[in-house]
């Protein structure tokens, strides 16, 4: 009897428990747009999944209620959610519209009915019976600054499509250090001028931040004008990159980054899509190939369902939840809505320390439905509020914790310990959320486009840790090297030996054939090591590279290495902090510095007709046709000039002839004299003649004294110079000139430097005329070369060596002056530094540079030839005075003399006019004999035309002629 009565009190208890429990069938709202297929599934997957789970939800099933309604159509969403609310629902899941989701939520609010989420959304408030999985837009964008930090990437363009996208990059847009090109895709489907712009502006990094199904196209419209080369990086912004097909992009050498929340090759996806695709086809459905795949929405809204049944079980199983209906119109609220909501948000994995002591509720890896669970425990499950678990209560105080329940209670256990954050695993990861609801504590993986794997994990961001890259650095330069492989690279080059030469021979060569040298072998060697091709191209202006100071542009090689023209740049290319700005290097192959090479100081025998030094041979030609010239003008002139007829008898007032000093002999001598700075007795009278003996006394001035001066520099040049030992001399000295190749690496040295020895000696080289600087190397050494002494170039000392072992009367002179280094030139963020850097380390580690090295200074090309000298003495002498330096001189002399001669025409003109006049003769006449007369050139005398009378008030004037007649006496 009393058996049966506590059979019967027992079984009424249990009784009392399942109607105060929640009911057989618990309805769960989905409301979707009409294109979520994917997400529809997965929410009937996750849903069944639940159901099928015994551990959860142990006397009753979920049943799903899915809604379609159209994006962004608030009315009959409003329909649709209190339909949903008067049959009785738990929890409403979507959708996925901004719009219509709002308004969902605001009804969910007024009833408490908790709304779930799985779609971005860019509020920073999150209403209190809201809950979205998402990871919130600022942990998101976080994660792509730190993913391009650590990338190091400084510039670069961001290409978006909405305004949201904006919002996502908000962490980029906000850096300092980062300077960012937004540009906006147009609606249209034709984004090549966009593209085409980006490409002309030199951007090689881009960020694209597009819906899903744009990204493809992006990409192949980018390849088409040639925006995906291995020079050019892409960030995609995209969770669901691996739905895109990247076949086509593999191989193009572009580095594609990009994040995920979800692998989808994990086994816990697998296995999932896989159940998926089974159970639609028990109700005779078959899943699209593409629909599918999983999705990151969609691996988020199965985590929101089995999330919620956890958390509704747990609710359960600490008090009693019925669920009613509710009604727009009515003013009655669910409650147990908070108390769900909050358990989704904040029930807890903490552990006491007695938990910590006897290691209880250790997290492990075991996946049960998809989730992390705590050992012996169902999917989700956490540490409290479980068989062998202190329960759940509800104390009055809050000593012991912050987390409060709604009305002021806090979430403890028996033990008085706050409940910590909930952290349960997914398919999404850790799903935990921080104090205000936001999911901002995640894990994503990190993806590259590899050629041979496809998209493949290189790393892993979150966000105490921030980026960390799990690739090792061979891995990266495997991966290099794999799609170097088989790649032909244009490596453009200058003409300078003997780095690069062109080969002699009769045949005709094309290709890589026409050329040899050190760099030629260097490029081959390198290449036989990574497994590359190569084409050599020479630099359209033979320029380095050198920047513009006012425009900032760069020339030469450097350029076309910025416009991706060519993939390697070596000649002897000096590695400098301003090229390094612009373009790679790769590590030194050659470590050198600046010199002197200077002619080799020899003695000369001294000559015997070394007087003749001060003038080259050229001006002493031309100085005795200058006096021959001279002589004979001054002859000429003075036979045309009437007063340089005189009365050969002075007391004879009426001569019968006159005379003219100015004979043939006596105007060689004059001007001989005049040279020799001695004079003569003859003085020339006439305007005409005159003029011709002060331009050449000028003329003579002048010679002598340059000759002058210049001989007394060759006579004391020996004791005035010493030899040059290095830079110190020549910066002391001001007779030896010295320069260097235009815009080199040398100039700038010279031109930068802050030692006050090359200070000097820069500003000695810019102000001199004419300039020290040349256009090559090959021109400067030439230039010692014929300088007998008086010139000193200046390059790096590898050149140096080259060029004394072929010329046998240059040397170096000195030590260096600096350290610097040659270096093989990159494209500015090229992937090849590295792999090419580690191929220079090689040859270096096996002594094939010193081999070639060897090869080419010392056997190839005449090398070997010289010996250098321990010592010698150095004597110059100074530079002969070519026609350049006095060929002022003789156009004031040419110039005297045609004023001589016009001079001396004028005079002649106005006698014979006179005679033509006084005789009442023809003028043509009176001149044709004057002519007649001085074409004889024989004979000094000329025959006095006398006038019929003279009377006292008309004076004889000597040299007149009658009006009768007039003749010529000739001297016996």
């Amino acid at each position: 009897m009393y058996i049966g009565y506590l059979n019967t009190l027992f079984i009424c208890v249990f009784c009392s428990f399942r109607i105060l429990a929640l009911p057989d069938q618990i309805t769960v709202g989905g409301i979707f747009d009409p294109y979520d297929d994917r997400q529809e599934l997965a929410f009937r997957y996750a849903v069944e999944r639940v159901n099928q789970d015994k551990s959860t939800l142990v006397r009753s099933t979920l049943n799903a209620d899915i809604q379609r309604l159209p994006a962004d159509d608030s009315f009959h969403a409003s329909k649709k959610v209190c339909q949903l609310l008067r049959s009785g629902v738990a929890a409403i899941f979507g959708p996925q519209s901004e719009k219509t989701a709002n308004h969902v939520q605001s009804i969910c609010d007024a009833l408490e009915v908790p709304h779930i989420e799985t779609r971005w959304d860019f509020k920073l408030r999150r209403d209190e019976y809201s809950l979205n999985l998402y990871p919130h837009p600022t942990s998101l964008s976080q994660a792509y600054y730190d993913v391009l930090r650590r990338l190091e990437w400084k510039n670069f363009v961001v290409l978006y499509d909405t305004s949201e996208g904006l919002i996502r990059l908000q962490s980029l847009l906000k850096s300092n250090e980062l300077k960012v090109t937004v540009r906006q895709l147009h609606e249209d489907s034709d984004w090549r001028p966009l593209l085409k712009d980006i490409k002309k502006s030199q951007e090689t990094k881009i960020v694209i931040d597009v819906k899903q199904h744009r990204i493809y196209e992006i990409l192949k419209q980018a390849a088409q004008i040639g925006l995906m080369s291995e020079y050019h990086s892409y960030f995609i912004t995209s969770l669901d990159l691996h739905l895109v097909n990247m076949d086509d992009f593999k191989y193009s050498g572009a580095n594609i980054t990009s994040l995920r929340l979800v692998d989808p090759n994990k086994p816990e996806a697998v296995q999932f899509v896989e159940e998926w695709k089974y159970g639609e086809l028990r109700y005779g459905k078959t899943i699209d190939e593409d629909i599918a795949r999983i999705t990151t929405e969609s691996a988020l809204m199965y985590d929101a369902v089995q999330l919620f049944a956890r958390a509704l079980d747990d609710l359960d199983r600490s008090r009693e939840v019925d669920i009613t209906p509710l009604y727009c119109e009515g003013d009655k609220t669910w409650p147990h809505g908070s108390s769900l909501i909050n358990y989704m948000k904040w029930y807890s994995a903490h552990r006491s320390e007695a938990d910590l002591l006897n290691g209880g509720g250790v997290f492990d890896t075991r996946k049960i439905g998809g989730m992390g669970a705590v050992p012996n425990m169902p999917y989700g499950m956490p540490t409290n509020g479980r068989p062998g678990m202190p329960p759940l209560v509800s104390p009055m105080d809050n000593r012991y914790g912050n987390l409060m329940m709604p009305g002021g209670m806090p979430f403890t256990n028996a033990t008085h310990r706050p409940y910590d954050m909930v952290q349960v695993y997914g398919l999404t990861g850790l799903i935990k959320f921080d104090t205000r609801g936001f999911r901002t504590d995640f894990e994503l993986d990190i993806l590259e486009l590899d050629a041979k794997f496809g998209l493949k994990k290189v790393g892993t961001w979150s966000l105490a840790g921030g980026a960390n890259f799990t690739r090792s650095l061979v891995e990266s330069s495997s991966g290099i090297t794999l799609n170097l492989q088989n790649r032909t690279l244009i490596v453009t080059t200058a003409i300078v030996a003997p780095y690069t030469m062109l080969k002699e021979t009769s045949e005709q060569l094309t290709g890589n054939d026409r050329f040899e040298g050190f760099c030629v072998d260097l490029i081959h060697e390198i290449s036989l090591d990574l497994g590359f091709n190569y084409t050599f191209k020479l630099v359209a202006d033979g320029s380095y590279g050198t920047k513009d100071p006012v425009t900032g542009e760069w020339d030469g090689m450097i350029r076309e290495l910025l416009d991706h023209k060519a993939d390697l740049g070596i000649v002897d290319f000096t590695i400098t902090y301003e090229r390094e700005e612009a373009v790679d290097f790769s590590m030194p192959f050659m470590n050198l510095g600046i010199s002197i090479i200077y002619k080799k100081p020899t003695k000369k025998a001294p000559s015997l007709f070394s007087f003749m030094s001060p003038f080259s041979l050229d001006v002493w030609i031309y100085m005795a046709t200058a006096y021959l010239g001279v002589s004979v003008l001054l002859f000429m002139l003075a036979r045309i000039a009437p007063e340089e007829w005189d009365n050969p008898h002075p007391c004879i007032q009426d001569p019968d002839e006159l005379e003219n000093a100015i004979t043939l002999s006596n105007a060689f001598w004059f001007t001989i004299g005049s040279l020799m700075q001695q004079g003569s007795d003859i003085a020339p009278k006439a305007v005409s003649t005159r003029i011709v003996a002060g331009i050449w006394w000028f003329f003579t001035l002048i010679m002598i004294s340059s000759y002058t001066a210049n001989l007394a520099a060759f006579l004391t040049v020996e004791r005035m110079e010493s030899p040059i030992e290095g830079a110190e001399d020549l910066a002391k000295q001001t007779k030896i000139k010295y320069g260097s190749k235009l815009g080199g690496s040398t100039y700038a040295f010279f031109r930068d430097s802050k030692i006050p020895t090359y200070k000097r000696m820069w500003t000695a080289m810019s102000t001199a005329r004419p300039t020290v600087f040349t256009s090559s190397n090959t021109e400067g050494v030439e230039r010692v070369s014929k300088s007998d002494g008086m010139f000193a170039f200046m390059m790096e000392s590898s050149s140096i060596d080259y060029e004394v072992e072929r010329r046998c009367d240059l040397m170096q002179v000195g030590g260096l002056l600096d350290s610097k280094s040659y270096g093989i030139a990159l494209p500015p963020g090229s992937p090849y530094t590295n792999v090419i850097s580690s191929g220079i380390l090689k040859l270096k580690e096996t002594g094939v540079l010193h081999t070639l090295k060897t090869r080419w200074w010392k056997e190839r090309k005449g090398g070997g030839k010289c010996t250098m000298e321990d010592s010698s003495t150095s004597t110059s002498g100074a530079a002969e005075l070519g026609l350049d330096n006095v060929g002022g001189v003789f156009v004031v002399l040419i110039g005297g003399m045609i004023m001589a001669a016009f001079m001396a025409v004028c005079e002649f003109l106005w006698n014979a006019r006179e005679l033509a006049t006084d005789e009442n003769a023809s003028f043509c006449d009176e001149l044709s004999s004057e002519v007649r007369f001085i074409m004889k050139c024989s004979g000094n005398t000329k025959a006095v035309r006398k006038k019929g009378s003279v009377t006292p008030e008309e004076p004889f004037i000597y040299g007149s002629y009658g009006s009768s007649s007039y003749g010529y006496v000739s001297r016996k």
